[in-house]
Parts: C-alpha cells; structure tokens; sequence
C-alpha cells in the first residue's frame, strides 16, 4: 500500500465546508483494547519511521516538524531503511488481526502493505541505484512542498527551505555514489527534465520568497540556493558525460515484482495473463463504441478521421488555463442538479500550469494540501502547457490531447466528481491510517469511473440540450481518454515483463490507444517508470463491479449517491476492503 502522492495522487485536505448535509464519514469508535493498541502502534510508525524518513512526504501531510529536513538519499540510508522496514513488518505481522474490529483489520491491512511495498522498491525494484530522475526531481518536489503553500511566514518557511538546500548537494553527490549502469531511458528523461529543474531554483524558487525583507536571511538564501544550481548544473553535464554513455540497464521490473507490487499495492492477485484478457475486452468494446460513435458523426469517414477532427479542435494553448476554468462551474451544477454525490464544499481548486519537475510526463494533475494541513488549503489543479519554444507541429500534436471534449474529461477525472471532490470527502475521515496510505485503483479508478458515469447520467444533454454533435464530441472525447487507460493497463504489464518494446508500446497507444505519436511517447516513457499505472482501468472496472454487486444486493432501494457516498467514506482503501465494507463478503472485486 502506497503514501498517496499530494502531487498528481494527492491525498486529503481540509476546506471550509458547505452547508451539505453529508453522511458522517469516520472510523467507527475504536472501543476494543485490541483496537486501541494497534491506532498506537500504527501512530509510532508514522511519529518514529514513517515522517522522519520522508519529511518532504511530512510536509505535504501537514507535518512541520521536519521542514527543515531532506530524505537521506545514501546508501547507506537505503540500508537504515530496509532494516528498519524489517523491523515493523515483524512488529505489525505479529498483531493478530482476528482480535481486531473490521475496520481496523483494514488499517493494519493499509500499514502492512506500505511496509512490503516500500521494501519491494528498495530491495528489489532498486530506483535509487537505476533512476537518476529520482534525485533531481526529488530535491526540487522537496523545495517546492517549502514554497507553493504559505502554511508559515515566508521567513519561516525560508529558513526551512535553506535547511533543505544545504543538504542538495550531498544528495545529488550520493546519485553519483548510487547510480549504477541505469536504464538508458531513465537517464534521458533525467536530462530532459534537468533544464526546467535549473530554471526552478534559478527562478521559481526565489520569485516564491521576493517578500523577505530579512538581509541576513536573503543572504544565506543566496548561498544556498546558488549552491543548489551549480550543483544541478554538475549533475547535468555528469550525466550527459559520463553516466548516459554507460547508461545500458533494463527498466524493466519482471513479472514477479509486478505481481508483488500489485498485490501490496492495489490487493489485486489475478494472474498478468487474465488481467490482460480483462482489459482486452473493455478495449476492444471501447473501440467498439468508438466507432459507433465516429460513424454517427459523420459515416463518410473512418473513426481515425473523426479522430483527427477532434484532436484538432482545441483552444489556443494561451486559452487552455481559461478554458480549464470555465468547465469546473458547470460540473458541479449538474452534480447537485442530478444528485451525483455530496459535494462538501463550494471552494473551487486553483487551475496553474504544472510545475517544471512535472512537466516532461504529466499532461494534467491535482495537487491537494496534506490531510493535516491546518493552514493552507488551496487546491491546485495543473495543466501542463506547450513549451514555447516547440515548433508548430510538435505544439499542435501536444495539444492534439487537450480537444475541447478531452478538457471536459480531464476537469471531470481531476476535480468534479474525481479527484477534488474525494479529497474533500476526506475532510470528514477520522482515522489517520486512511488519510495518509491508499490504494491508487481507489483514488485514480474512482477518477476514470467518474468520466464514464458523468456521460451514462446524461452530463453530454446537460451542457449541450440541443446540439447532437457536441453530445457525440463529449462521449467521443471519454472514449478517447478510457483507450489510453486501456492501453496503458497492456503496456504496464508487457513492458515490464518483456512481451514489448518502447518503440512498439509506442505504437501500441497509436493504433489501439487512439492517441498522437507525441501522447504515446509521453505515456511509454511514462510506463518505464510507473510499470503499474494500470491502477486507471483496473479500478474502474472493479468500482463498476462493485456498484453492480451492491445494486443487485439492494433492488429497488439502490441510490447513485447513497452509493457514491458511501464508497467515499471508506477512505482510499483498496477495493477489496471496500467491498468487504459495503456488502460484507470478501467476493472478487473483478
């Protein structure tokens, strides 16, 4: 089970809520000696291991005891971790989770997992010795988590931020330390990423605290900061020297990992070679319907056609933020109008363009302040932009994805009802456990379900009563998006376990995904990095399942938002929990 990401993935927040009534959303009172034993133990993971070895990830929780801290990037850290790790895995293993209330087998379920995982990546996926992504990146997402929310004075969270700094280069020094024979593609979009890092600090960082006034404290700045450049510029021409040269690993993580990853990660046991006949089949009905749809459009052409048409009409990409903006209103509209689910609040998230550290492989994301965040809330919704530099054609075949139905479908996956309106819901959690570990067949499936289920309650008629051919855009536009997931599931998968290569995972989002030769090389690179991000498709499957099951279970007294609240107050578990909760059997999620 994974810490959720606040970027992308992010994780709850508080916000000023509405006056919705909602249905209360917390753990049931742990009332048992069993119960209140494990809350401590699992509270000692977090307070002793878990945040002291991840302050940037404590920052974004909302945690700022160690803001003025950086993860311990060597290997000898690597080791503290791993025996470490050890040592928890054998102290919540040895909790007997027959003694435990259901909810908190759950919990001990979620923290079990989060230690397997962890270790599965250190000790065996082993991104400290192959991704030099992973340290550049790093250090900027850690100075970022300082800048982009003033949860303190701008003094305050600056001195922080000088902390972190000064520990940079040692971080950058250990990469050199670490790195051994990386994959090729690891260090190539090391070095596409590294220009933006080095404009990061040269300029973000200092732009974010232009207020200090403090001379001594601007001055330290300087040196830390400029410290933090020139040793990103070394790491630059290292790897462009001397590690890419040698740089001739596989990315790949084999299917015993990816079998185990999914298994900590998600709860998900079925063999590679079903899940892949599973989505095969909602692929091949996608494209089904796709050209069903395409066909209705205009007969006279082929759905690639149609699909062309679509891709091409977009806004000017200096538009694309304004657009973003305009659609979020009418979606929680119609939430309300046709009762989706509970909307717990009416503050809208913030539309930016994505951070630099992002933007070589994420077109779009949001970005939630940590569960414990009491003093900065915004919302940020991120919208990657074409650099102005590309050439018209390599512009027009990026934003080829950003189709005026394709926006409607991202502003639905990232905010209404996707991923803002669950990060509200978490508001109302009052179990630690479950507002900081989660499944991501939770959080992204519950994202992908909702562009589908939006269309199937009639959104399309909602914002366009009388125009056919915008209904057919919108339904076109999902299906577009649900290929793509589609083919990422397949790709995941064959890439890592050697049935596929980068150059055909390319093709593969072309011809079977639907989508721009520029898309699918975003996404394989993507792919070699994230072997799971299957988690789109496969939980939406599962959340479909599940909402069938219950339906069937219920009759005549199923409700849409009963339902889509109570999904929500089960936190970000994996399915398999849910499900658990809400029909009370352990059944397949798929």
């Amino acid at each position: 089970m994974k810490p959720l990401r606040r970027i992308a993935c992010a994780i709850a927040f508080a916000l000023p809520l509405s006056g919705v009534a909602l249905a209360a959303q917390r753990a049931p009172a742990v009332t048992t000696a069993a119960d209140q034993r494990f809350t401590r133990l699992a509270d000692r993971y977090f307070d002793t291991y878990y945040f002291p070895t991840n302050p940037s990830t404590a920052t974004s929780d909302g945690f700022h005891a160690w803001d003025g801290q950086l993860e311990d990037y060597s290997r000898a850290g690597v080791e503290a971790n791993v025996k470490a790790l050890k040592q928890w895995e054998a102290r919540v293993s040895a909790v007997d989770p027959n003694t435990l209330s259901e909810y908190v087998q759950g919990d001990r379920t979620l923290v079990l997992n989060n230690i397997r995982s962890t270790l599965l990546t250190l000790q065996t996926i082993r991104p400290w010795q192959k991704n030099p992504d992973g340290y550049s990146s790093g250090i900027a997402s850690s100075a970022f988590t300082l800048m982009e929310r003033k949860f303190a004075s701008p003094e305050t969270r600056l001195r922080a931020l000088i902390a972190r700094e000064k520990q940079m280069p040692a971080a950058l020094a250990n990469a050199r330390q670490n790195l051994d024979d990386p994959p090729k593609i690891y260090t190539q979009i090391a070095l596409e990423q590294l220009p933006g890092l080095v404009g990061f600090f040269q300029h973000d960082v200092p732009s974010a605290f232009a207020d200090v006034t403090d001379a001594n404290l601007k001055q330290q700045f300087a040196a830390s900061n400029g410290a933090v450049v020139k040793a990103l510029q070394a790491y630059q021409r290292w790897l462009q020297a001397d590690l890419l040269p040698r740089s001739h690993g596989d990315f790949r993580i084999g299917a015993q990992a990816y079998r185990d990853k999914l298994k900590y990660d998600e709860m998900v046991t079925l063999p590679l070679d079903r899940l892949i006949a599973i989505d095969t089949a909602d692929m091949h009905a996608n494209q089904q319907q796709f050209a069903r749809v395409a066909h209705e459009l205009d007969p006279s052409k082929t759905p690639q056609q149609v699909l062309a048409e679509l891709a091409a009409d977009h806004p000017a990409s200096n538009q694309l933020l304004t657009v973003f903006r305009g659609s979020l209103d009418k979606l929680v509209d119609f939430i309300r109008q046709r009762q989706i689910i509970s909307v717990p609040s009416d503050v809208r998230p913030i539309v930016e363009e994505t951070p630099p550290f992002m933007r070589a492989t994420t077109f779009a994301s949001m970005d939630t302040p940590g569960p414990y965040e009491n003093a900065a809330k915004e919302a940020y919704l991120n919208v990657t932009l074409p650099d102005p530099s590309w050439s018209k054609q390599r512009t027009d075949e990026f934003m080829a994805q950003f189709s005026y139905p394709v926006i409607n479908s991202v502003a639905t996956h990232e905010a209404y009802p996707g991923h803002y309106i669950q990060f509200l819901w978490m508001h109302r959690l009052h179990d630690r456990v479950r507002k900081l570990l989660g499944a991501n067949t939770n959080v992204e499936g519950w994202a992908h379900y909702s562009e589908q289920m939006m269309l199937d309650e009639g959104l399309a008629q909602y914002l366009y009563p009388h125009d056919r051919r915008q209904q057919l855009l919108l339904r076109l536009g999902q299906l577009q998006d649900a290929l793509l997931r589609n083919a990422r599931f397949i790709v995941g998968i064959k890439l890592h376990t050697g049935q596929m290569s980068m150059a055909q995972a390319v093709d593969f989002f072309v011809s079977q995904g639907y989508q721009s030769r520029a898309v699918g090389e975003v996404e394989t690179k993507r792919g070699t990095a994230d072997p799971t991000y299957l988690y789109y498709t496969l939980g939406k499957l599962e959340i479909l399942k599940l909402r069938a099951d219950v339906e069937k279970k219920q009759g005549k007294d199923f409700n849409l938002e009963r339902f889509h609240d109570a999904f929500m107050q089960q936190g970000f578990a994996p399915i398999a929990i849910v499900r658990k909760a809400m029909l009370g059997d352990d059944s397949p999620v798929l």
